[in-house]
């Protein structure tokens, strides 16, 4: 798992940790790729170093960009001493890496961090203005403040939104000011006046095709496909279903929660056909898991999309010892191709309008 990283950084874990967590070795991979991903995991599971520690590897061996886009992780916390926790927090991170890096004779840039909230003193903003630093700290409703000022052109250089606590926004007002600002934001940088070429094309940057990558943390939210949503914002084009193992440490991956497609009201055509899917990683939840689709109601189909999920959860039963799981028949529920040695059950049954499924630990 650490092999992602650059080896100063993976020096500095392996000293200052015994092993990575669930959400790092589920979070880390997704967020490596450039994925949005939402992280549910307990306080004190490491949440912060599953969302930070890739953009500390990029910022400080990845060539630095000039001043004026050297801004370009932005952290978002609903409260303001959250805000300063965090800074203090990033402080081991950077000085322990750098020290690797220095040891190695590796060239490096420690980045900068700069806290933008409604108590930064004035003198430190007029800094931030003149160089702006490479992760900026802030809240909901300083983002909105700073699109629109003269701050707003340092965020043009933006590849990377960290949401902490996110489940305190979702369904609030500032939850809802705060998708406005995040659109605003991808506007921004998506019509920066630069003619330099995409950041998904380059590769240096974690930017997909769908914009800004996105990276939610919570120990309490729920339900999690409406988290992935708000998160994923209108670039949410298509949904499927679950996919990943679950581990002896119980993680689970979930992979591409989308929202439908927005449509316009006079045109009829996709505000935006870009997709965002989010990774959803799990480190959480206990016990038996039940996954709930709504299919059409002639038989055909029902049959057809039984036998799809049925496949799907088999895979998603198999844990990584690599032992079977049980597959069922698409409408009675009963066992259809069980194996001996199966660890996990997977059953189904229907409503007439739904059909549902639920994977257990098997008990004989």
């Amino acid at each position: 798992m650490l092999s992602l990283f650059h080896p100063a950084v993976a020096e500095w874990f392996r000293a200052s940790f015994d092993r990575p967590t669930p959400p790092q070795v589920h979070g880390w991979p997704a967020i490596a790729r450039g994925a949005s991903a939402l992280i549910l995991a307990p306080t004190g599971s490491g949440k912060t170093l599953a969302a930070f520690l890739w953009c500390i590897n990029r910022l400080m061996f990845e060539p630095a960009p000039p001043p004026p886009a050297r801004c370009r992780v932005l952290y978002i916390s609903p409260l303001k001493a959250l805000a300063v926790d965090i800074e203090r927090n990033l402080r081991a991170p950077r000085a322990g890496i750098a020290s690797r890096a220095a040891a190695r004779e590796d060239a490096h840039h420690i980045p900068a961090i700069a806290i933008w909230t409604g108590d930064t003193p004035a003198v430190e903003r007029a800094r931030f203005l003149r160089e702006p630093a490479d992760i900026l700290i802030t809240t909901p409703e300083s983002l909105y403040l700073l699109l629109t000022s003269n701050a707003r052109a340092a965020l043009r250089s933006i590849d990377t939104v960290i949401i902490d606590e996110i489940h305190a926004l979702v369904p609030t007002k500032r939850g809802a000011h705060l998708a406005l600002s995040l659109e605003r934001l991808e506007d921004l940088v998506r019509l920066k006046p630069d003619a330099t070429p995409s950041p998904a094309a380059s590769g240096s940057r974690p930017h997909g095709p769908s914009g800004i990558q996105r990276i939610g943390l919570s120990a309490t939210q729920r339900p999690l496909d409406e988290v992935a949503r708000f998160l994923g914002g209108l670039r949410h084009t298509r949904r499927s279903r679950a996919k990943g193992r679950p581990t002896d440490a119980r993680a689970t991956l979930h992979d591409e929660f989308s929202a439908p497609r927005l449509r316009s009201g006079q045109a009829g055509r996709p505000l935006n056909a870009e997709c965002r899917p989010v990774t959803i990683v799990d480190a959480i939840s206990r016990g038996a898991r039940q996954l709930l689709v709504y299919i059409p109601e002639d038989e055909p189909a029902r049959s057809a999309v039984a036998r799809a999920l049925a496949a799907r959860l088999a895979l998603l039963a198999r844990p990584e010892d690599g032992r079977g799981g049980l597959l069922v028949s698409e409408i009675t529920g009963t066992p259809a191709g069980e194996h001996p040695f199966a660890t996990y059950l997977v059953e189904a049954g229907f409503t007439p309008s739904a059909m549902g499924f639920q994977m257990r630990r098997r008990t004989s």
